[in-house]
């Protein structure tokens, strides 16, 4: 059985957790960690998950090796800025550290894509969310309620280094930040002392994560945009700008976006100045 989160949010409850429409109260809660949440020097929760492969991610045999466990779903734009990253990593640590992605809730979900209403539907998505990143590590599925990914204090791609005993030695918000996985995991992997460390990136993952956001859209749906716009209207502008930079990167639209909206509004300022 999951050992529930402590004194859980009523916002976290199992029905809250599958909405269907991308509110401003969940961007706030993706945003910061309460002080329930499960972090570096605290043991994992209990859990038992099936993968797509037939085998099984237990809390209680991760196996020899330290384990990376990320949370991810198809629509999140994290999670496809995330994915590079994540093969990247893989590739050069996968022999010392296994990985495991858990595929969760559906982060933007839309009429095209939506959230899974059961465990049939959720491991769909889960075989959607493998084929399309190319991962040939774990993917793990969690329940309908997420139980696991509500006792860690559901982000959309969290990460988390985990020791073989289930101790967490390292926490990251947002898996797209590979300088610090990358250092976390090549701390781990060379056998020194546990990190028991967090990522504090913030802005940059989430820039890096807005040039995905169209692509978002297209796959699942127009609702997205329009969920978006009503919840965090400035990511919307960005979401909008970055599609004006089709030659660039994915990754680095949103950031370029960024600099153009700044650009614009200094613009703007100086032109309100001369007017006076």
């Amino acid at each position: 059985m999951m050992t529930p989160p402590p004194a859980a949010a009523p916002a976290r409850s199992a029905d809250a957790y599958r909405f269907t429409r991308f509110r401003t109260r969940l961007l706030i809660d993706d945003l910061t960690f309460d002080r329930h949440a499960p972090g570096p020097g605290r043991p994992v929760p209990d859990f038992d998950l099936p993968t797509l492969d037939g085998d099984r991610f237990r809390s209680g045999d991760l196996g020899p090796l330290p384990v990376l466990m990320v949370f991810g779903s198809r629509t999140c734009p994290v999670t496809e800025s995330a994915g590079p990253v994540l093969r990247a990593l893989h590739a050069r640590f996968g022999d010392r550290v296994r990985f495991v992605l858990v595929n969760t809730r559906e982060a933007h979900p839309g009429e095209a894509f939506g959230q899974p209403r059961t465990f049939e539907d959720k491991w769909a998505h889960a075989q959607e969310l493998r084929r399309h990143h190319g991962v040939d590590f774990e993917v793990a599925v969690d329940d309908i309620d997420g139980d696991l990914h509500r006792a860690m204090s559901p982000k959309p791609n969290s990460a988390y280094l985990i020791d073989p005993r289930g101790t967490i030695v390292y926490r990251a918000h947002w898996a797209n930040d590979e300088r610090g996985l990358r250092a976390a995991l090549e701390q781990v992997a060379t056998g020194r002392a546990p990190l028991r460390d967090r990522s504090r990136a913030m802005a940059g993952p989430l820039l890096r994560a807005v040039g995905h956001l169209p692509g978002v859209v297209r796959f699942a749906g127009g609702q997205v945009e329009r969920d978006v716009w009503r919840a965090a209207p400035p990511l919307a502008v960005l979401g909008r700008l970055s599609r004006l930079l089709p030659w660039m990167p994915a990754d680095r639209r949103g950031v370029a976006a960024a600099a153009v909206l700044a650009a614009g509004l200094a613009g703007a300022v100086a032109a309100l100045a001369l007017l006076r």
